[in-house]
């Protein structure tokens, strides 16, 4: 076979929010894609009518574009192996359906629910196979004037595979090697549903891999029991030369391990399973998502690179040119990877202290000024500067930075039982005489003053700062005291001192 250009594929399905899983799908695609120089297509796979969900379609894109994951070709990105839609693409379904009817690989049948419920009753797990199938109401029991006139009729039908016993399939897998299965156990997939006139994913995937020149199919694990019927279509058409690799990517299990990974497991344990929110428009539900939620893209798409896959070195933090580099699908793991939600918070920690403080001021000013904050945009980088290694997420700044910008209006009573001392009104009035004694209010002039009135007055160190941590903060977080007092100034520390002298005592 020889060598062909890389083209690979993400087809979700329009039936809702684009979970967590489908985008480690997406970004492995990708990233493969970039590595040969190849090219990422983009389709909708939307046989299925009845779960179809409006606004669905446009999440998924717009899910892509925050992520910085970007496409060559399909819908929305243009291309000339058109339509990318499957719901466009009916006619050409049709022609290929044909053919596996014309060539003796596929059989019309008419088995109603009742009677395909019936037969499972009947026999203990049944399955419409080489065993069963001369027992159904199908092309393959009736003649050919019978099946006409029931079509003529317009009696609904599906079209099955015809699976033919005693054969070997080998899938060959780049992740999990060579595996073989015995066409025995494969049952006749239904391939086309009158009712709606379209395929199931069965043969449109295949149809439209082979159209669209893909040469590597990349999925989650929950595909490969379907692989060997997918190799048997190929063989069908006699299309098994330009057959794309597969890839069956190890699934994303509970952070217990146990299961897969499920929305309910993010409700339950509060992290988000959608890259956005999502606002489901059957149900009303709104779900949590990473956008939201104050996660960066490069931090998610990093957290989502390392489940399943390792460079096999230490190193964690990649840029996503460096992934492209670095990716081997060969290296992912065959068994199926913990979501360790946790992991993603700290990638978006790393990615806070990797990112310039005016960035991250950028970014936190719409809040402070949500919170009525009217100082200027370089104390709040001041701000940012000293107290963006504390947070995991930029909105988690205001509940521990606020009091920069307002003054406490109570004393948390536990910090308070604990540094508030009986001599503690005293020597912090003391302190304010101090202070008000300092021209050069700057944090190193104040540190130098403070320390050595306190040397002087043979004071405990701790007792003066916890203390005066409290009247200037409310309770016992912050950065250095001196930090704080240069930051509010003469003016305001020594206000924030006497208010809090009268509330304590």
């Amino acid at each position: 076979m020889t060598e062909r250009k890389v083209r690979v594929r993400f087809a979700p399905s329009p039936t809702g929010a684009l979970h967590i899983g489908g985008v480690r799908t997406a970004l492995s695609n990708y990233l493969f894609a970039r590595q040969h120089g190849g090219q990422l297509v983009f389709r909708i796979e939307d046989t299925d009518s009845n779960r179809f969900v409006p606004g669905a379609e446009e999440y998924i894109i717009e899910s892509f574009k925050w992520l910085g994951i970007q496409f060559d070709e399909g819908v929305s990105f243009g291309g000339d192996k058109g339509p990318y839609r499957q719901s466009e693409r009916r006619d050409i379904y049709k022609k290929y359906v044909k053919q596996l009817l014309d060539g003796g690989c596929a059989y019309i049948a008419f088995d109603t629910p009742q009677e395909l419920e019936a037969k499972r009753a009947e026999i203990q797990n049944f399955q419409y196979d080489c065993h069963t199938r001369q027992q159904m109401r199908n092309s393959l029991t009736m003649s050919a004037e019978e099946v006409q006139a029931l079509i003529a009729e317009g009696k609904q039908y599906v079209v099955r595979f015809k699976v033919e016993p005693g054969q070997e399939i080998l899938v060959n897998d780049m992740i999990r090697g060579e595996v073989h299965v015995k066409s025995d156990i494969v049952d006749d997939k239904v391939l086309y549903k009158s009712a709606d006139e379209l395929p199931t994913y069965h043969l449109a995937n295949i149809v439209d891999d082979h159209l669209m020149e893909i040469s590597h199919v990349i999925r989650g694990e929950e595909w490969l029991p379907s692989a060997p019927l997918h190799v048997m279509l190929y063989r069908a058409f006699g299309w098994e030369d330009t057959m794309p690799r597969f890839a069956h990517l190890p699934l994303l299990l509970k952070p217990d391990g146990k299961g897969k990974l499920s929305k309910r497991d993010g409700d339950r344990l509060g992290f988000p399973v959608f890259p956005l929110e999502w606002h489901d428009p059957k149900t009303g539900e709104v779900s949590s998502g990473y956008r939201e939620s104050g996660y960066f893209p490069e931090a998610v798409i990093n957290f989502l690179a390392l489940l399943g896959w390792n460079p096999g070195t230490e190193q964690e933090l990649f840029t996503l040119d460096e992934l492209v580099k670095l990716f081997d699908i060969t290296k992912c793991s065959k068994a199926g990877a913990r979501f360790a939600y946790e992991k993603g918070i700290w990638f978006n920690h790393e990615y806070i202290l990797k990112k310039s403080n005016e960035e991250i001021a950028s970014l936190f000013e719409p809040i402070c000024r949500e919170h009525g904050v009217s100082d200027s945009s370089e104390r709040i980088l001041q701000v940012v500067t000293m107290m963006k290694d504390r947070v995991s997420f930029v909105k988690e700044l205001w509940p521990l930075c606020s009091f920069f910008f307002e003054a406490p209006t109570a004393y948390d009573e536990k910090t308070a039982k604990k540094r508030w001392k009986a001599d503690s009104a005293q020597q912090l009035t003391e302190l304010i005489d101090v202070l008000e004694g300092i021209d050069d209010f700057s944090l190193e002039n104040q540190e130098k003053i403070v320390h050595e009135w306190i040397e002087q007055k043979e004071y405990k160190l701790g007792n003066i700062m916890n203390a005066w941590r409290l009247t200037l903060v409310g309770e016992g977080k912050g950065p250095g005291m001196f930090d704080i007092s240069a930051f509010l100034g003469k003016e305001e520390t020594i206000a924030r001192m006497k208010k809090a002298i009268e509330v304590l005592g």
